[in-house]
């Protein structure tokens, strides 16, 4: 079993160095005990960065992704290194910071922006995606053009005066007795989820969610919106993109 170090609270998704032990050797990949590594998993792309232990080169990490209980660590052209290495040794992994970055500030617009068009048009998000500096956002229907303007004005307004993110878990029986009113999106929580790790922007929205989010939505930056998608159902696609892919971080 793998600790997802990362879920704990916020301050954890800036952790970009950590100390783990290997559990398990699966070919081209390492089981660690503890990661801060995002795995792929509900739109959001796993996390990049390299695994270094001593005596041996560094290992680039080239995609993360769970397997039940275990996240797999795969790593590019490792054979000689892995090698050397033994169940019980001690690695450190360093996250590709700014690839990280990038995905906390666009999980946490998504959430911000899929809340918004719930407010305006009553209509809530199927899925999200991000990829590279963009996201998307799969609505349940047709959302009226004439809505994008207003909500690139809540975008940018929500920017300029931030509010505070936040997480808390809630145990599984609390929240399926009192789910949080007028959610946005329509994923379905898996059954063994317990407890739901709610992530909430002050004010705006409350969602379930696993992935990785900044600490205020000043953090995202300026966000440039793309022209509306209709998709085959009817439907609409919302797009958006970072202005400034690589901004200026905060400390850890």
């Amino acid at each position: 079993m793998t600790e997802l170090a990362y879920l704990s609270d916020l301050p954890s998704a800036y952790v970009r160095e950590f100390r783990a032990r290997v559990t398990a050797l699966p070919p081209g990949a390492l089981v660690l005990d503890r990661t801060y590594f995002y795995p792929t998993g509900g739109g959001q792309p796993a996390d990049r960065g390299v695994l270094r232990f001593e005596g041996g080169r560094p290992l680039e990490v080239t995609d993360v992704t769970k397997s039940g209980p275990a996240v797999l660590h795969r790593v590019r052209g490792a054979a000689p290194e892995l090698r050397r290495l033994e169940v019980g040794a001690e690695v450190e992994g360093a996250i590709d910071w700014d690839r990280r970055h990038r995905h906390m500030r666009l999980h946490t617009a998504q959430h911000y922006a899929s809340a918004r068009i719930f407010a305006r048009s009553g209509l809530r998000t199927r899925r999200a995606n991000l990829a590279g500096a963009g996201a998307t956002i799969d609505l349940e229907g047709p959302l009226p053009a004439e809505l994008l303007a207003p909500l690139e004005d809540d975008l940018r307004d929500v920017v300029a005066r931030p509010q505070p993110v936040s997480i808390r878990m809630v145990p599984r029986a609390e929240w399926d007795a009192h789910p949080a009113a007028g959610r946005s999106g329509l994923v379905p929580l898996p059954p063994q989820v317990d407890p739901v790790r709610v992530v909430e922007i002050d004010a705006s929205d409350v969602c379930p969610c696993g992935g990785t989010h900044v600490r205020s939505t000043g953090e995202i930056g300026q966000l440039r919106w793309l022209p509306l998608v209709p998709l085959s159902s009817g439907a609409s696609r919302v797009a958006f993109t970072l202005v400034d892919s690589a901004p200026t971080t905060p400390s850890a």
